[in-house]
């Protein structure tokens, strides 16, 4: 008996190929081979009638027929596809495509990508859920219906290349609402005032005349003399001593939104790469047991875990750490989204006697990174609480209440595996009523900030709140955003270019509903009474699209132009399409009209023409040839004129020499600059690739004696050791 099974990935397909014998062959779609066209409509509709144009695609032709001829050689032909509304399709095209009746494929579904699951899955198999295709396919064609109609109107009325989409525009608004009340804020004024009392004991004003003190209370000098004053001279006592146990409970196993946003806070991973890698991990890595996935599947709104891999969890940590580290019993985590779909598995390891430690002879270090952050943030959420003792002191003068505050770790408990970033704050043993010194008083005015730009963190979290698109589209999201040239990402911040507010103002005034994000969030929460409830996707469509495609015909003619570029009669010397002026962060540049197909670009001399680069008697030190001056988004630079060959550039300005020598090879250090901002690093790179974001001081770390670097935070300066392990810190 020969058996055909049939997943997405040829990675998978190779992975799962292991666990199986030579009556088994596994074989990969690679993806959708069935979609709409890319470029037309692909739509019907008639009489409230969706009717989707499905083709494959000239890229997919020589897999279908591969397929196909598999296929006809199988007894049984198994869809192995992944068990989301996504891969649901993608298995439902692929019946389609080989022909006969859907329900005579059988479908198999799994979590994790192992021997047992597959066995388990093969034992077990289901049909092909129609509910999940409709609601697929709902959202394909209502997505298709938007991005198709509304893209050529942005085009049309403002600038080739753009693109508007249901999910892509609303959360666009977002950041251009975040950019405006950045923009509309105006900083308030305040005073600080702090004590030291007996000479180590760091305090805050608590409360002054009998009223509470507030971070805003002391608004302004004055104010804040007059307080201090008052204050400065009069005698302190202990009144009150404060003691209290807390417990800090373990977070639950990660699922999509939350693994993408802790891979940006902890390991600095855009979306995007956290699932690339999360999809190889889940796909199949070597292990000391073979090749297998040793993740469960990476896109899920879920927090359940099954019992059997919560016993391994708990099994793990008494073995590992001691009962007394053992949640009492076993944590049961459920999801707070509406849509999540419980059936389906957090992600966790597939194997837990694959530690980290173990792993880091089988994975990359990317992956090893986002491999250990998964690993132990779901053991841990089996783990005890930790525990602290917490201790408030209060002083108080005549006129005046000051409160210390300090905690000391009395249990580690799931800190034991995660570790505690922030060290014990002890307090000495004081009286109550005992006299105490105020050595020192400080009055510090503040003005308040502005509210943060979006991190791509920030953003998934916002998304998943408001319940804008799904785990599978927050990283397609956000790259799409920066494909279109809408957004900008710089230091871990989003920020929206100037065609962002163009295309988000005219969306607003003319179709506020698709960038509503009530009214995208309801959307999902349509698709999944689809998939859930059985309602007719058809008629769902239709209510949206009438009243919608009648708003894109009136703003055809309705709509003013808004262009902002100008053609400069040239053509594009890569493409041949028309070059136009365009207006970006850094002013005015050329382009090719056809961005983002086309990249090319460069930038205007002072009178719209382009700049010729200045020769200079500068011999470049890669290749010899002559350097030139030319200018970029960020001044005039040294180039070297033999480019593309060789694509040496130098700083106009020398850089700075640092009187501390290199702590890595006692080579000069220099300050040097970088799209990133100001930096520090050694004169012998790339023999020494010392670097540091701060400059480096004379002064020895006093613990280990490692290199210390200056500091300048938003509230104080402090000397701080580079060697990660020490964290050795000193206030200025």
């Amino acid at each position: 008996m020969k058996n055909l099974i049939i997943v997405e990935s040829p990675s998978k397909a190779k992975t799962i190929k292991n666990f199986l014998d030579k009556t088994y062959e596994v074989v990969a779609s690679k993806g959708h081979i069935r979609d709409l066209p890319k470029r037309k409509m692909g739509i019907k509709y008639e009489e409230g009638k969706f009717e989707p144009e499905y083709v494959v695609s000239a890229d997919h032709k020589a897999t279908v027929s591969d397929l196909k001829k598999r296929a006809k050689a199988s007894d049984t032909v198994y869809i192995a596809t992944d068990e989301d509304r996504e891969g649901e399709a993608i298995g439902y095209h692929i019946t389609k495509v080989l022909g006969g009746d859907v329900e005579n494929y059988p479908r198999i579904v799994f979590h994790e990508v192992t021997k047992k699951a597959i066995n388990e899955a093969l034992e077990n198999p289901r049909k092909i859920d129609m509910d999940k295709v409709d609601a697929q396919q709902a959202r394909r064609l209502l997505d298709r219906l938007v991005g198709y109609n509304l893209s050529p109107l942005l085009a049309s009325k403002i600038q080739r290349g753009l693109s508007a989409g249901r999910v892509q525009s609303s959360s666009l608004k977002l950041i251009v609402d975040k950019e405006r009340e950045i923009q509309a804020f105006k900083p308030v004024e305040y005073w600080s005032m702090e004590g030291l009392f007996e000479k180590t004991i760091e305090s805050s004003l608590d409360s002054f005349n009998g009223k509470k003190h507030t971070k805003m209370t002391i608004e302004n000098e004055e104010q804040a003399r007059e307080i201090y004053e008052t204050i400065k001279n009069q005698k302190y006592i202990l009144d009150k001593k404060e003691s209290k146990q807390r417990k800090t409970a373990p977070q639950p196993p990660f699922m999509t939104s939350t693994l993408q946003q802790s891979a940006s806070t902890v390991i600095g991973y855009s979306p995007k790469k956290t699932m690339m890698l999360a999809q190889k991990l889940y796909e199949g890595v070597n292990t000391p047991k073979g090749t297998m996935g040793v993740i469960t599947y990476m896109r899920t709104d879920s927090l359940y875990i099954t019992p059997d891999a919560n016993k391994a969890a708990r099994d793990y940590i008494e073995e590992k750490f001691g009962k007394d580290y053992l949640a009492p019993k076993t944590r049961v985590f459920k999801s707070k989204s509406k849509g999540a779909q419980e059936a389906h598995e957090a992600i966790r390891p597939t194997d837990i006697s694959f530690t980290p430690e173990v792993a880091t002879q089988f994975l990359k270090p990317d992956e090893l990174k986002l491999y250990r952050l998964i690993y132990n943030r779901f053991v841990a959420s089996q783990m005890k609480e930790a525990l602290f003792d917490t201790q408030n002191l209060f002083f108080k003068s005549e006129n005046a209440v000051f409160k210390a505050n300090g905690r000391k770790l009395v249990f580690a408990g799931f800190y034991k595996l995660m570790g505690d970033s922030d060290k014990d704050k002890l307090l000495p043993d004081l009286k109550e009523g005992q006299e105490v010194a105020l050595n020192e008083l400080k009055k510090e005015q503040h003005f308040t900030e502005p509210p943060s730009r979006y991190s791509e963190a920030g953003l998934v979290k916002t998304l998943e709140s408001l319940g804008i698109g799904r785990p599978s589209t927050y990283a397609p999201t956000i790259s799409t955003l920066s494909d279109r040239g809408y957004i900008e990402i710089e230091k871990k911040q989003i920020t929206p270019t100037k065609i962002a507010f163009t295309v988000t103002e005219m969306m607003e005034q003319h179709f506020d509903e698709i960038v509503n994000s009530n009214f995208t969030a309801n959307i999902e929460e349509e698709l999944d009474k689809i998939e859930d409830e059985k309602k007719d996707w058809q008629k769902i469509l239709a209510d949206f699209y009438e009243p919608f495609i009648a708003k894109v015909k009136t703003g055809k003619t309705v709509i003013k132009s808004l262009k902002v570029v100008e053609e400069i009669g040239e053509d594009c010397p890569d493409c041949s399409s028309p070059l136009v002026k365009r207006s970006g962060r850094f002013g005015e540049f050329i382009s090719c009209s056809t961005y983002p197909k086309c990249k090319y670009t460069r930038d205007l001399g002072g009178n719209g023409e382009k700049e010729e680069p200045e020769v200079t008697d500068l011999k470049c030190d890669k290749c010899g040839e002559p350097m030139v001056i030319k200018s970029g988004r960020r001044g005039k630079f040294y180039a070297c004129s033999g480019y593309p060959k060789c694509k040496n550039t130098q700083s106009l300005t020398p850089p700075t020499k640092l009187d501390v020598p290199c702590p890595k090879c006692g080579g000069e250090l220099l300050e040097r600059a970088s799209r990133r901002g100001k930096f520090f690093g050694c004169g012998n790179y790339p023999k020494c690739d010392f670097i540091s974001k701060y400059p480096i001081v004379e002064k020895k770390c006093p613990e280990c004696n490692g290199a210390m670097a200056h500091k300048t935070l938003k509230t104080k300066e402090l000397l701080e050791c580079l060697d990660k392990e020490c964290k050795y810190k000193e206030d200025l």
